[in-house]
C-alpha cells in the first residue's frame, strides 16, 4: 500500500486493519537510530524512577518504626501494601492504555507516583502513609508493563529483542540507584527528604507528553487514521533527518484478515489468544515465584541457618542480585539469536538444575549457597526480563497492553506468594526442601514453555498477532 493509498484508506473507517498493517510495514523499514534511542531514554528514565520509588520503603522503615512506634503487623503492612497496589495497577492499566493510549497512561502514572511521594513527606501516622503507598503502588505497577508495550510497538522486528531488553535494564538499575541514594540520604537527612527528592521526576510526565509521540499502531487501531498517518510521517521525517538518507519503500503488505475480536478480556481469553495468555501467565508466575522466593529469604537463611553476621549475610545476598543483573544483560544481547522460546525454556531448566543441586546438598556451606543461588539468579533474572519483551509480542494492538498488564499482575502474584510459601517451608527447618521446592517451580516454568510457548523472534507484531 503506497502512502497515497494509505491516505485514501484513512478516510474509510472499514480500512482500519489494512492501515494498521501498512503502518507496521513502515515501522519495519526504519533503521535503529538516535530517534528510537531518544524515546527509549525518555520512557526509560520514567521507568528508572518508578523502580527507584518501589524500593524506598525498605530504607524508610527503620526510622518509621521508631518514630511511629510500629509493631510487627504495622511494619509488615507498610512494606507489603505497595506490592498489593502494584498488583491492582497492573490489572487496571492495561485496559486503560488500550482505551486511551499508551503515552497518556505512562505520563499519568509518572505524575501520580511523584505526587504520592510528596504526600508521603506529609504523613504523620501509618494509616495515611499506607493509603498513599497503595495508590503509588498502583502507579508503579501500571507504568512498567505499558512502557514495555509502547517500546515494542515503535521498534521493528530486526533486533527488537536487544532494543527492548536494553530498555528494560533501567528498572533493575533504578532499584540499585534507589538503594545507594537511600543508604546515603536517610541517615543524613531523614526519610522525608528521601521521598521529597523522589517527587522531583513529576516533570518527566510533561517531557513524555511533549516529546514522545503516541503509538501510530494504537492510533490506527482506534480509527484515528489521519493522526496515525501524521504521527508516522513525522517519525519517518525525523529518522531521515538523523540518518541523512531516504528511507527504502515499505514492503508490500499481505491481504489483511479483519480482526475477529473487539478487545477486552473476552478476546484476551477467547479461542485465539486464551492459550497464549495462560502460558505466558504461568511463565510470569513461576519465574517471579522462584526469583523472589530465593532473594527475599536469603539474608535470613544466611543469618539463622549458617550463623553469619548481618553485614556478611546482606553482602552475600547482594552478590546474588548483582549476578542476576548479569543474566539480564546476557539475555538482552543474545535473545534475538537464541529466540524467546528457547531462552525461556533453557533459563528455567538451568535455574531448576542449580536449585536442585543446592537442595540436595543444602547441608553444605554458606559459600556453596552463594554460588548456586547466584547461578540460579543469572538464569531466573534473564528469563524474567525476557518476558517483558515476549508478552507484548503475543497480542494484537487492541489488547496488547491488557495482555502485558495481566502478565504483570501474575508476576506480582508470584512476588507475593513465593516468599510466603518459602517462609512456610523454611519454618519447618528443612532448608533443602526450600530449594527443591523452588527447583520444582522453575521446572514447571520450563515445561510450560516447552509445551505451549510460540516463537516470535524476527517476526513483525502484525504477523505474530493479527
Amino acid at each position: 500500500m503506497t502512502i497515497d493509498a494509505q491516505r485514501a484508506a484513512a478516510e474509510r473507517p472499514g480500512d482500519t486493519p489494512a492501515l494498521a498493517a501498512a503502518i507496521g510495514a513502515r515501522f519495519e523499514r526504519l533503521p535503529l537510530c538516535r530517534w528510537q534511542v531518544m524515546v527509549r531514554l525518555v520512557v526509560g528514565t520514567a521507568t528508572f524512577f518508578e523502580a527507584f520509588d518501589q524500593l524506598l520503603i525498605a530504607y524508610a522503615l527503620p526510622q518509621l518504626r521508631t518514630e511511629w512506634h510500629l509493631d510487627t503487623g504495622h511494619t509488615t503492612a507498610l512494606m507489603t501494601v505497595g506490592s498489593v497496589g502494584m498488583l491492582g495497577g497492573a490489572l487496571v492499566s492495561g485496559r486503560l492504555a488500550d482505551r486511551v493510549g499508551r503515552v497518556k497512561v505512562i505520563a499519568g502514572c509518572i505524575a501520580l507516583a511523584s505526587l504520592c511521594n510528596l504526600l508521603l513527606t506529609l504523613c504523620t501516622s501509618p494509616e495515611p502513609f499506607m493509603a498513599v503507598r497503595f495508590v503509588q503502588g498502583m502507579a508503579i505497577g501500571g507504568e512498567v508493563p505499558i512502557a514495555a508495550t509502547f517500546i515494542a510497538e515503535i521498534t521493528r522486528a530486526h533486533q527488537r529483542g536487544r532494543f527492548v531488553l536494553l530498555f528494560e535494564l533501567v528498572f533493575p538499575a533504578g532499584l540499585t540507584a534507589g538503594a545507594l541514594v537511600a543508604y546515603w540520604l536517610v541517615p543524613l537527612l531523614g526519610w522525608r527528604w528521601m521521598f521529597g527528592l523522589a517527587a522531583l521526576p513529576v516533570v518527566l510526565s510533561l517531557v513524555v507528553l511533549r516529546y514522545v509521540p503516541e503509538s501510530p499502531r494504537w492510533l490506527a487501531d482506534h480509527g484515528r487514521h489521519e493522526q496515525a498517518l501524521a504521527t508516522m510521517t513525522s517519525i519517518e521525517t525525523k529518522v531521515e533527518r538523523i540518518t541523512g538518507a531516504p528511507l527504502p519503500p515499505p514492503e508490500p503488505t499481505r491481504s489483511v484478515v479483519p480482526p475477529q475480536g473487539k478487545g477486552g478480556l473476552r478476546e484476551l481469553f477467547g479461542d485465539r489468544y486464551r492459550k497464549r495468555m495462560i502460558v505466558v501467565g504461568l511463565l510470569w508466575f513461576t519465574g517471579y515465584f522462584a526469583n523472589y522466593g530465593i532473594t527475599s529469604w536469603l539474608p535470613t537463611i544466611y543469618k539463622s541457618h549458617f550463623h553469619l553476621d548481618l553485614s556478611t549475610a546482606l553482602l552475600y545476598s547482594t552478590v546474588t542480585s548483582c549476578t542476576g543483573l548479569l543474566g539480564c544483560l546476557i539475555v538482552a544481547l543474545t535473545v534475538d539469536r537464541v529466540g524467546r522460546r528457547n531462552t525461556v525454556i533453557w533459563c528455567f531448566a538451568a535455574a531448576a538444575l542449580c536449585l536442585l543441586v543446592l537442595g540436595l546438598s543444602a547441608t553444605g556451606t554458606a559459600v556453596g549457597v552463594l554460588i548456586w543461588t547466584s547461578l540460579a539468579a543469572v538464569f531466573l533474572f534473564g528469563c524474567n526480563i525476557c518476558l517483558y519483551l515476549y508478552t507484548p509480542e503475543l497480542f494484537p494492538t487492541r489488547i496488547r497492553a491488557l495482555g502485558a498488564s495481566m502478565g504483570g499482575a501474575m508476576n506480582r502474584l508470584g512476588i507475593v506468594l513465593g516468599p510466603i510459601v518459602v517462609g512456610a517451608v523454611y519454618a519447618g527447618g528443612a532448608i533443602g526442601t526450600v530449594f527443591v521446592t523452588l527447583a520444582a517451580v522453575a521446572l514447571i516454568g520450563s515445561l510450560t514453555a516447552t509445551a505451549g510457548a510460540e516463537e516470535t523472534s524476527g517476526r513483525s507484531l502484525e504477523d505474530v498477532a493479527p
